[in-house]
């Protein structure tokens, strides 16, 4: 992590320009920091470096240790042959290129509050952010276009991940919207499970037999593994058993194994069968609904198409056995627009930048200003440090920078860590 801080102190020009000098003494000047190279070879390629009187163009190398250059394998490397100034925190060696030419070498030292500040940010693990007390006094001009790039960089991780999933199916938007929809219903804990059961389910088995609601259900339950711990004296029980016997014989099915279903701590509408049991009633009677998606002119529509009601068995149930007294709706108005914000925006994106389209883009991105936000541990977490969440763009943009660089401690590349530590430049 230290030759990672190094790097960055180098690439954002945090020296200090008045006292630079090499360890033999000659002045350095920083014209040019050069390229960040993020592959084999130099730290930096292409930086202009006055040392002396004399202008260098070429390459840098940061290290800890200047011996950490023989450790690396640098010295047998003709990509280094090109350094033209080797930085390190700890002079402990002379530096030669292969032809046995000294290379110039210049110590970088951080004063303490620097050292102290980014361990308060990266290395603090007891605590939950870190950054929390610097975030008041960020400008809100800064603080705003970070949650605005973070949005945006949210959005079209998720559109990659769909993109590269189109690819797979040959370009069938309509398999892949089915795929998205279903690791969508597993909101995080099921995700994974909900989508390799979609994976072993195609459309076009599916539709063979989309008339039929129960047989439907009898194949989802089945891949998924649910119908041989659901109770034996449940008619509909029997009714799946004996449906999904003869469907996995037709088409060949063998369940995916060790699925990891979570059910503990969770409500009677949020387990996986009332889950599944929705995909089911979506995929029943054909499922083509990628044009009808793009064609929804508000949010509200979107909203609305995922909480029709349930027909059927789970009308009034919310797991198997008994029925329930209260089985209430198929899922509430903060699940759907949860769905929206993790299958149909995606969709919406992909969909647009394929087609050019960009209409229905900025459509998608008008929708996450206008719903409302999420509520969970992660914007409570942000929400207490100060920062307002006022719709679901902030608040995808809220739980993109804790997964992408709270969690991976990559507060160098946060615009907000970048601003707490440039507070404190760097020194000789």
């Amino acid at each position: 992590m230290m030759e990672s801080l190094m790097q960055y102190v180098w690439q954002h020009r945090l020296l200090l320009h008045t006292d630079l000098a090499t360890v033999d003494g000659e002045r350095v000047s920083v014209i040019d920091p050069g390229r960040l190279n993020t592959d084999s070879g130099p730290d930096f390629f292409n930086a202009k470096i006055r040392i002396g009187d004399k202008m260098w163009a070429g390459d840098v190398e940061i290290h800890v240790r200047a011996t950490d250059w023989h450790r690396h394998g640098h010295d047998g490397n003709p990509a280094y042959d090109s350094v033209v100034l080797h930085v390190v925190e700890r002079d402990d060696a002379k530096i030669a290129r292969r032809d046995g030419e000294i290379i110039p070498q210049m110590v970088m030292r951080c004063v303490p509050e620097f050292h102290e500040r980014y361990s308060r940010l990266v290395d603090r693990s007891d605590i939950d952010l870190p950054c929390a007390p610097y975030i008041s006094g960020l400008p809100p001009l800064k603080l705003t276009d970070w949650l605005t790039a973070l949005a945006y960089e949210r959005v079209y991780s998720k559109t990659d991940r769909l993109t590269s999933l189109l690819a797979s199916y040959n370009g069938d938007w309509e398999q892949t919207a089915y795929v998205t929809l279903a690791r969508a219903l597993g909101f995080g804990k099921n995700s994974d499970a909900m989508e390799r059961v979609a994976r072993s389910l195609p459309l076009h088995f599916l539709r063979k037999h989309a008339d039929s609601l129960t047989s439907i259900e009898a194949l989802f339950f089945g891949q998924a593994g649910f119908l041989d711990s659901a109770p034996a004296d449940d008619p509909y029980v029997g009714q799946l058993r004996s449906e999904y016997s003869f469907l996995a014989h037709k088409f060949s099915l063998k369940p995916p194994v060790s699925l990891g279903w979570k059910t503990g701590r969770m409500r009677p509408h949020n387990l996986p069968y009332r889950r599944l049991a929705a995909l089911a009633s979506m995929v029943a009677g054909d499922f083509r609904i990628v044009g009808r998606l793009m064609r929804m002119e508000t949010h509200e529509e979107a909203v609305e198409f995922f909480r029709a009601p349930m027909e059927g068995y789970w009308a009034t149930h919310l797991t198997f056995g008994s029925p329930s007294s209260r089985p209430g709706e198929t899922m509430s108005r903060a699940s759907a627009v949860i769905l929206v914000i993790n299958a149909v925006i995606p969709l919406m994106t992909a969909y647009g930048n394929m087609h050019g389209d960009d209409v229905l883009v900025e459509r998608a991105m008008d929708w996450m200003q206008r719903m409302p936000g999420e509520s969970n541990s992660i914007i409570s977490l942000f929400e207490r440090a100060g920062i307002t969440c006022r719709d679901a763009f902030t608040s995808q943009a809220l739980i993109q920078l804790r997964r992408a660089y709270c969690e991976t401690h990559r507060c160098l590349y946060c615009r907000l860590g970048h601003d707490i530590l440039a507070r404190h430049a760097l020194r000789r």
